[in-house]
């Protein structure tokens, strides 16, 4: 077995599949080291990918040359772009997943890439080696290689850690309390503690899981069906859209908890590992437990309980909406007051999990950490929470560590390029004391950077990486020149009342009295874009019928059309706004700047200026805790 690689990935969920892959695509030898190599993939949690904001990672990740999109296209069982009823800023792909399909598919992209090699193993500690008097960027080691469980010793130049919960973890039901990181699965040890002995920070995190149902004791008839889109939208800009979706689609459900419910559940709080304090580590605020529902509110006579299927062929339901760690009998008997499950029987309770994490503010914006040279952080043990939100990270630290490998300039995407910028931004530069999850309204310059121009922002730069086919970019390029084309005729040329009337009128918008630019009848709140350019494709003073038809043959770039002219204004201003934003992340500040010399500026600014230790003015606005008026005493003082 090969004992020495490029770069070692500890652990293989979303997050070390996306770096192994990315580093071996980049021409560097992997190692990819799990406890369990049945589990690459693995969806711990709910079986689905994408979301709110979720799906904006997912459609980055893809451009950029990722893979999540493409496995979630391949194993998808139902589809939906959730918000359609508000502005396109917020539209975002989700799609229910089998969970097993999931897992093969993701161990399948690695199995076929020769440069990784899969270890089952579990990592103990790191060695390093003492470079603190021999470099000016701070760094008190550099990494040389991963010693394992089972006595082995594998060199490497660079090494990610991507453990997810299983750091020292802990699963709770009830007054149970189990080591593990997943029920089955024994938790990871010994490498919290050499990461403690290297002067890292430690911190301690929680989140939790529902019950699985068995889907033959539910009554379906009592519950709303969810159906999926009926032409759903794919998530990678690789998948064949003739053969799309792979997978056979299915629906969902939901259900209702209701006052005997929450009694219930009250009954087992006096052994809720969360109220006796049990649990040290902080839960996410966004994704409570069904007790901690009830407990913060209670004015509230019920909750959403969503009923999704884990796989198309097995018997699992994911009883989405109770997460819970109370007994497990408490959790059956309040299941079976819920409508539709008055005879259900619970084939996993639902357990919470705590585990190590390591604050961000001991991470470069590139995710190396700033003590140790060549060691990367991605995924959970950065204190977020999901697979979209690992993934993107373990992307880029893979990337990063081959660009380190190549001598060559980091990858860092700003917030005004993308999903992924604003999350490693806000990490470091917020450093989240609970679990993180991407929300649209995270994103300050979320109408120029939606879902569906994913590829436009981001492709160019997959490519120049090396992870994006010339013909990708050729057919993105095709796209990016029809619609400058059609956006050019439509604001130049114009429509007569003869031409257009009878359509206005007959979509409740005025009648012109006049010639008027299609682009201003396309803004008009009552216009479809589509509609009037099928109806205008036939009158005789559409001087470029061959351009339209082109446009009308090709959705991705009408709905750019769409949206670029109805928002035209709005974009405008957003962009602007980006400009002034850009400017400030030009002023680079100096890597091994000392920040004790500007003493001018509030101790807490200091304090935070040197734990961050930004890159930019711009990112040095953003810490928490630095006012303006230290800005201005750091530009002063780097002026002079």
């Amino acid at each position: 077995m090969q004992t020495e690689f490029d770069v070692i990935v500890i652990g293989a969920g979303h997050a070390g599949v996306e770096a192994s892959l990315a580093v071996s695509k980049m021409g560097f030898t992997v190692g990819l080291v799990s406890m369990d190599i049945n589990a690459i993939g693995r969806m711990s949690c709910n079986p689905a990918i994408g979301g709110t904001a979720k799906g904006h990672l997912v459609k980055e990740i893809d451009a950029l040359g990722g893979v999540m999109g493409v496995i979630a296209d391949k194993t998808g069982i139902q589809f939906k772009m959730l918000n359609r009823s508000k502005g396109p800023a917020v539209w975002s792909p989700r799609c229910q997943s089998d969970k097993d399909l999931y897992s093969l598919e993701a161990a399948t992209q690695i199995n076929k890439n020769t440069g990784i090699q899969i270890i089952e193993d579990m990592v103990n500690s790191l060695d390093v080696e003492d470079i603190s008097e021999n470099n000016n960027e701070g760094y008190k080691f550099k990494i040389k290689g991963i010693k394992t469980e089972k006595g082995n010793y594998y060199k490497s130049k660079s090494v990610i850690i991507t453990s997810g919960t299983f750091l020292n973890a802990i699963m709770h039901t009830g007054k149970s309390q189990i080591s593990g990181g997943r029920i089955g699965e024994k938790s990871a040890t010994g490498l919290s503690e050499c990461l403690l002995g290297l002067g890292f920070v430690t911190g301690r995190l929680k989140t939790g899981t529902p019950p699985r149902l068995d889907i033959n004791t539910i009554d379906f008839s009592k519950t709303e069906e969810q159906a999926g889109d009926s032409s759903p939208v794919a998530f990678s800009y690789r998948t064949d859209k003739s053969s799309f979706p792979s997978q056979k689609q299915i629906s969902c459900f939901i259900t209702y908890t209701n006052a005997d419910t929450h009694d219930i559940l009250r009954t087992g709080f006096e052994d809720s590992p969360m109220f006796t304090g049990r649990i040290k580590g902080i839960g996410p605020r966004y994704c409570p437990s069904i007790e901690d529902k009830i407990s913060r509110f209670s004015e509230k006579p019920r909750h959403h309980i969503f009923l999704e299927p884990e796989t198309l062929d097995g018997e699992t339901i994911y009883m989405n909406g109770f997460s819970t760690s109370l007994p497990v009998e408490v959790q059956e008997k309040a299941a079976r007051t819920i409508p539709g499950l008055e005879k259900v029987k619970i084939v996993k309770q639902g357990y919470a999990v705590e585990y190590d994490f390591f604050p961000t503010y001991q991470t470069k914006l590139t995710l190396e950490t700033k003590i140790v040279s060549g060691l990367y952080v991605a995924g959970q043990i950065n204190g977020t929470s999901g697979y979209e939100e690992a993934a993107a990270q373990g992307f880029v630290a893979g990337v990063n560590a081959a660009l380190k490998l190549k001598n060559e300039e980091p990858f860092i995407l700003k917030r005004s390029e993308g999903y992924i910028g604003v999350l490693i931004d806000d990490l470091i530069n917020k450093t989240p004391d609970e679990p993180y999850r991407m929300f649209t309204s995270s994103a300050e310059y979320r109408l120029i950077l939606r879902q569906d121009n994913a590829d436009i922002r981001l492709m160019q730069k997959g490519y120049e990486l090396g992870l994006i086919d010339r013909e990708l970019i050729d057919n993105l390029n095709q796209k990016i020149q029809l619609i400058h084309d059609a956006k050019n005729f439509f604001d130049k040329n114009t429509l007569l009342p003869k031409d257009v009337n009878s359509f206005l009128s007959s979509v409740g918008s005025s009648e012109i009295t006049q010639g008027e630019f299609i682009s201003s009848l396309i803004k008009r709140n009552f216009v479809n874009t589509k509609e009037l350019l099928n109806y205008i494709i036939n009158t005789d003073g559409l001087k470029d019928k061959r351009l339209v038809k082109r446009v009308l043959d090709n959705e991705e770039v009408l709905e750019q059309i769409d949206i670029e002219i109805k928002y035209s204004g709005y974009i405008k201003r957003q962009n602007d706004v980006v400009e002034t934003f850009n400017k400030n992340e030009e002023l680079k500040i100096p890597e091994n700047f000392k920040y004790d010399k500007l003493k001018s500026i509030s101790a807490e600014a200091m304090e935070k200026l040197s734990k961050v230790k930004p890159r930019s003015i711009g990112q040095a606005m953003r810490i928490s805790g630095v006012r303006p008026s230290d800005i201005s005493a750091l530009m002063i003082y780097m002026r002079g």
